[in-house]
């Protein structure tokens, strides 16, 4: 088993990419991938960037907008180098200006479909709308079924099943690591696919929050209306990261559970269960960030 006494204070995590998944540690991150050949690929990097060295993006408030940035910027690098091995490529890379492309398409994608999309229809029967906080409240509605519809949708296809399938699987290893089982298939196995700090619960509570705050700022120009939706979403980041990170230190409160349950129920949207493959492959990504870290099997 490994040891995790050194690790009590930091809250391992990641995501699923193509094939494998990306593990995010305190100071490095590692990507594991199933390559076509069977073999497991793996990338360890080392976290260099002051973003993760210095105390200060480790504040409450200000570690949720490193949280930001993992998942729109190491997010997409681990993606991009996932569906080289996947594919077979024989240069695998893990950063450039197709990174940056593809942050940057994702981000207009984002935008355009949760964030303008609604003002837009909204804005089409606005003026029978007498009320500047229903206007907001349908805007948030609209945003939130948004985000429910595509993660539905995405979900049908075979090739998004199997990724979400790695998803269970991170969340299965972890759940175990926590736990303190050992880190092996069958062990892994016998943990749920849910976690408290998943992103899928995550995003939601960002999404409920924003409802709330956005229907308090009444009805100004479009473009304001625009720009306030843009401003604000950094900082319900970060509050839904220490609401987060709160609730998942105390587990047994049976209030927090009540509260978190919506995002663990929406979990079986964006989860599935793994195969025995793909958990030799989340932990090998675990067990090779954790050595990086300095923590050695007993």
């Amino acid at each position: 088993m490994l040891e995790r006494d050194k690790a009590k204070e930091f809250n391992y995590g990641g995501q699923a990419v193509m094939e494998g998944v990306m593990m995010r540690g305190r100071n490095s991150m590692a990507v594991a991938v199933r390559h076509p050949s069977g073999k497991i690929v793996i990338h360890n990097e080392p976290l260099e960037s002051p973003l993760y060295t210095s105390r200060w993006w480790r504040l409450p408030f200000l570690r949720g907008l490193v949280i930001l940035w993992d998942t729109l910027v190491l997010g997409m690098r681990s993606l991009i180098y996932s569906a080289n091995v996947a594919l077979e490529e024989e240069e695998v890379e893990f950063r450039g200006p197709a990174v940056w492309g593809l942050v940057l398409v994702s981000l207009v994608f984002a935008i355009g479909i949760f964030f303008l999309l609604p003002l837009l229809l909204v804005g089409l029967i606005d003026r029978f709308i007498t009320s500047a906080l229903v206007s907001n409240l349908m805007e948030g509605v609209l945003r939130l079924g948004l985000f429910l519809g595509y993660i539905g949708l995405i979900g049908l296809l075979p090739d998004i099943r199997r990724f979400f399938a790695y998803h269970g699987a991170e969340h299965k290893t972890i759940n175990a690591y926590e736990a303190g089982a050992p880190l092996d298939p069958a062990s892994v196995a016998a943990y749920p696919t849910a976690h408290t700090r998943c992103g899928t619960g995550f995003l939601l509570f960002v999404l409920v929050l924003s409802i709330l705050v956005f229907a308090l700022l009444g009805r100004p120009p479009f473009i304001w209306r625009v720009l306030s939706r843009l401003l604000l979403i950094p900082l319900i980041v970060s509050v839904i990261y220490e609401f987060i990170k709160f609730t998942a230190r105390h587990q047994d409160n049976p209030l927090l559970r009540a509260l978190v349950s919506p995002g663990l129920a929406l979990q079986s949207l964006t989860t599935r269960e793994p195969d025995e493959e793909m958990l030799e492959v989340v932990i090998a990504a675990l067990e090779s960030l954790l050595a990086a870290e300095g923590l050695e099997k007993e």
